[in-house]
């Protein structure tokens, strides 16, 4: 769990037809290019990760091979809610076993399947719960703040709105004074009619645009009530 409460923040939304994923990135140095922080499980659904990438690479490989043999013996897709059953399974087997450590990754797993879209997070210890809104990792308590403001709001939002939603939450996580960027950025959405996508550079700079936007416009209003308060 701590290592899961170290890692970079990362947080998922849902509304009625679509799940967003965002993740912050982190490099180990100035040197080094940035971790991958979300990863494809199957057309019809995705991961984020917060804690130690290896072992969230291990569990993706996982996922991605009982989605496969679900679909070749039944011939259609795995429902969310059972492959991340399979997977709470497996990270509880380690915590009552000697020969493997418990798996030190907390997971964010976004799907849409027959019943719907899902939000589930799972935990190294085992357990797992279904979530119309969470944020893990470092910091994610901000994020958590915002998303309990805003989650009864969600459910009738499209794709724009949730990403918004999704990226201003994500900034309250950043260390410092770093801002996003689509660099430090990663966001991945799935749902009703639209395969797992990952956005593209390209794609999410306007969003980022925006909220920058709208962040100045917020401390310029602050600033002027302040001015009128000491009139």
């Amino acid at each position: 769990m701590e290592a899961v409460k170290q890692g970079s923040a990362c947080l998922g939304l849902r509304s009625d037809k679509l799940v967003v994923l965002a993740a912050i990135n982190r490099a180990p140095s100035e040197l080094s290019s940035y971790q991958k922080k979300i990863f494809k499980i199957d057309d019809h659904m995705g991961i984020a990760i917060a804690g130690l990438t290896a072992d969230a690479r291990s569990l993706a490989r996982y996922m991605r091979t009982e989605c496969l043999n679900h679909k070749y013996v039944y011939g259609t897709d795995m429902t969310t809610g059972r492959l991340v059953e399979g997977v709470a399974d497996k990270h509880q087997q380690c915590t009552q076993s000697y020969v493997r450590r418990p798996y030190g990754v907390g997971l964010l797993v976004a799907g849409y399947d027959k019943t719907g879209p899902h939000l589930f997070e799972t935990s190294p210890s085992g357990t797992y719960l279904e979530y119309y809104a969470m944020a893990i990792g470092s910091r994610a308590q901000s994020a958590k703040t915002y998303l309990e403001k805003h989650y009864d709001s969600l459910a009738g939002l499209e794709q724009k709105e949730l990403i918004k939603h999704a990226l201003q939450a994500l900034a309250g996580c950043q260390q410092g004074d770093k801002e996003l960027s689509t660099k430090n950025v990663t966001v991945a959405i799935v749902g009703e009619g639209v395969p797992y996508t990952l956005l593209d550079e390209a794609t999410l700079q306007p969003y980022l645009d925006e909220i920058e936007v709208s962040a100045d416009a917020e401390m310029a209003d602050d600033d002027a009530a302040e001015g009128g308060a000491a009139e």
